[in-house]
């Protein structure tokens, strides 16, 4: 038979097999393949290089299992040399650089199989979630102590703005208290016009402490306003809401003093007593004549009334307070007068 040949310094990594016995009554096949005695089975023909009779032979036979055949008969005269696997076999020790990606099983590799310190910060490419973090330990992020697992919000601290008392100024110069928190010595404080946008500010700043604040100003335009407060380290808050109201408070249009003077018994008729802005009036203090009454409105007001109850002559002095939509108040000192006559004296003819 025709033998392909080829010299055994191109393999390396190859392990003997027993060498087969030809017979002319076997002639190509198929031969058992064993090593030690023991049934083998290769990877592939192409793995496998047999030498008959001097000749190396390779390319010129096929495997099936643990069997070899030839592509030509051998006869008893021939004689098998040696058997040569390059590498380990089917199902044993792969040889260097033989194992693919692909030919690894899926969740095939262990932790035992990973090597301590194996994984560098190149492999870790994704995002490790949170649960995967687990332990005593913790990290520090922007000064903040993090246990493994944990969360934190990283930033710089900002004050913030909770109220401020009052809520309602008119145009004079007024003093505002501001309560919040993280307010460092001494904060910037700005008004903000909610309509124009218009920036005013404070034309005095107290730092109380880290939560409170005490300002000064003098706002002109009637609205409602913004507070900014920035701290020296340019941290700072702008109020979520208007805060501020500033408003005229009630003006009186009617003369303070008296509403006139009566008889004991009349009726005084409807005296009007007007102050603009005022949604409403009330008694401050003093006391109304019997039988008089106020009767509050919008803008004005008015007493009414028949007197009752006095017997001599007797003035009733009394304050009305006027108050406007955004509560600010202004009072006003007023009195009536009642006179007795000698209606019911003796008299003689």
């Amino acid at each position: 038979m025709a033998y392909i040949g080829q010299n055994l310094d191109r393999f390396s990594n190859v392990e003997k097999l027993d060498a087969i016995t030809p017979a002319t009554s076997t002639g190509a096949g198929p031969y058992n393949l064993t090593k030690g005695g023991v049934a083998f089975t290769p990877s592939s023909a192409d793995t496998m290089v047999v030498s008959i009779d001097g000749v190396i032979q390779y390319g010129n036979f096929s495997v099936s299992g643990s069997t070899i055949t030839f592509n030509a008969a051998l006869a008893d005269a021939n004689t098998c040399d040696f058997i040569y696997h390059m590498g380990t076999g089917l199902l044993s020790t792969p040889v260097d650089n033989s194992v693919s990606t692909a030919k690894i099983v899926d969740s095939n590799v262990t932790t035992a199989k990973i090597a301590d310190s194996a994984v560098t910060d190149a492999k870790i490419a994704a995002t490790i979630s949170n649960s995967k973090l687990t332990g005593s330990g913790a990290i520090t992020i922007n000064g903040s102590a993090v246990a493994l697992g944990g969360s934190v919000t990283v930033g710089e601290t900002k004050p913030t703005i909770s109220s401020i008392s009052p809520a309602v100024i008119d145009n004079t110069t007024s003093t505002i208290t501001i309560t919040g928190t993280n307010y460092q010595s001494v904060p910037y404080v700005d008004l903000i016009n909610s309509s124009t946008g218009a920036i005013t500010q404070a034309s005095t700043v107290s730092f109380t402490n880290s939560t409170t604040l005490v300002i000064t100003t003098t706002l002109s335009v009637d609205g409602t306003y913004y507070l900014r407060i920035e701290n020296n380290d340019g941290n700072a808050v702008r109020s979520t809401n208007a805060l501020l109201t500033v408003s005229d408070a009630p003006a009186w249009v009617t003369s303070a003093g008296s509403l006139g003077s009566f008889n004991g018994g009349d009726s005084i008729g409807t005296i009007t007593l007007t102050a603009t802005d005022s949604t409403g009036m009330t008694l401050q203090s003093g006391s109304l004549p019997g039988g008089i009454s106020l009767n509050t409105g919008a803008g004005s007001s008015t007493l009414t009334g028949t007197e009752s109850g006095a017997t001599a002559d007797t003035t009733y002095s009394f304050t009305i307070r006027a108050t406007d939509a955004e509560g600010q108040t202004a009072d006003r000192a007023f009195s009536l007068t009642f006179n007795f006559g000698a209606n019911n004296s003796g008299q003689f003819n």
